[in-house]
């Protein structure tokens, strides 16, 4: 079968892969090796010399990390993919590749807490700095833009504000200064949003979210379609910084990744049916998810989005006290800060993932202590509504005895 006939849902479980190129075996094989043997010195030689392809090393190139890059290359329609230790070495890499002392980035509204914490640390280090808007219209991006902005790093939806980005109209502003446009595609994945089809240079994911999707890895992936450019990634920033994947982990996101589609689906699903829930809930004053029809930026997400994803942010009456009451009376959902797990996960962003970023700059991206962001499992959905039903319940009660 030609490519072009084949869709995500089987390209997720194909590409990349030939059995009979591996003794036959159906599972692509692990190969746990640091190292790999020449059949002669001048082999090395010429490998070394890039005259001749081959593996050299793990920290250059593994076969099992090399599957998981053609695939999530082919999920995102890009070219070229790269394969980190977690998510925030992709940041690092392509942020660490774009930039130089004196360079500005110019970012979305909202950013993840760490990613924020980098950005602090390039600017007092190494003087690169960064300033955040909402993007919103082509008058405020191009007012954003400075001389010496070389780059936009966008989230969207943004974490954990589910705030949207249009991509189409940011990458039609920065073309038209020359700049790179960068996007964290967690929270869609690669079955949800693919941002190189909106004009992106680059797109990043922690791994360790959807695409594995069982909790058990720390990951990252950059991709590109600029074959050449993210080669020169590969040659300098990831093999001289060295935040590689271990074969292992690369296997068990290839793993993760074969039911992507399938789990992408119910998350959405069951996310869709609790945003109608949460409706209802008379403790809840405002909802935050991307394909609730009420959403202001709607229309942005039917766009560039398959379906709205499996996470939902909320805002409680009560604020701070009410929230982590809230969050301790669930029985079934954890307290845990990641996402796209099987199981539901609750936080508190203002006191957990973006704790780190001072509080004047997180009431400006929208993060306030009343906050809450579900990652919706993959459990049935009538006993996550169960479990928030009842400790909804505890918060009413409490709450109203104490005033």
């Amino acid at each position: 079968m030609k490519n072009e006939f084949i869709r995500k849902e089987t390209t997720i479980i194909h590409k990349g892969y030939s059995s009979e190129h591996h003794h036959d075996s159906l599972s692509v094989p692990l190969y746990q090796t640091s190292t790999y043997t020449f059949s002669s010195a001048e082999q090395g030689e010429r490998r070394f010399a890039g005259e001749e392809s081959g593996n050299i090393y793990s920290r250059l190139g593994n076969p099992t990390v090399r599957i998981l890059e053609e695939r999530i290359a082919e999920l995102e329609n890009g070219q070229s993919a790269l394969a980190f230790g977690s998510g925030m070495a992709a940041v690092s890499a392509v942020l660490i590749h774009v930039t130089k002392t004196g360079d500005h980035i110019l970012c979305s509204r909202g950013i993840y807490g760490c990613t924020f914490g980098l950005l602090e640390m390039m600017d007092e280090k190494y003087n690169i700095s960064h300033s955040f808007s909402a993007l919103s219209t082509e008058q405020e991006i191009e007012a954003s833009i400075r001389p010496e902005t070389v780059c936009v790093y966008i989230e969207t939806p943004i974490n954990p504000t589910m705030e949207l980005v249009d991509l189409e109209l940011v990458n039609k502003v920065a073309k038209k200064h020359g700049l790179k446009v960068i996007v964290d595609n967690t929270f869609s994945s690669p079955y949800l949003q693919n941002p190189l089809d909106f004009g992106a240079d680059y797109v990043l994911h922690s791994a360790t979210k959807y695409i594995n999707g069982h909790g058990d890895v720390i990951a990252g992936l950059l991709i590109g379609n600029d074959v050449d450019d993210m080669m020169n990634i590969r040659m300098t920033v990831q093999k001289d910084v060295g935040g590689i994947i271990s074969p292992f982990d690369a296997w068990l996101i290839i793993r993760g990744l074969k039911t992507l589609h399938v789990r992408m689906d119910r998350h959405s699903e069951n996310a869709q049916q609790l945003v109608s829930f949460l409706q209802s809930a008379s403790v809840v004053s405002e909802i935050l998810y991307p394909f609730d029809p009420s959403h202001p930026q709607y229309e942005i997400a039917k766009k560039q989005m398959k379906a709205g994803g499996g996470l939902i942010s909320f805002n409680i009456k009560g604020g701070k006290k009410a929230a982590q009451f809230f969050m301790n009376e669930l029985q079934l959902i954890k307290i845990a800060v990641s996402l796209g797990d099987a199981e539901t996960l609750i936080q508190h962003p203002a006191t957990m993932t973006h704790s780190v970023i001072p509080e004047v700059e997180r009431e400006k991206m929208g993060v306030s202590h009343s906050l809450l962001r579900l990652s919706v499992g993959l459990e049935h959905v009538e006993d996550i509504m169960a479990d928030l039903k009842q400790a909804f319940a505890k918060v009413e009660t409490h709450f109203a005895m104490t005033k």
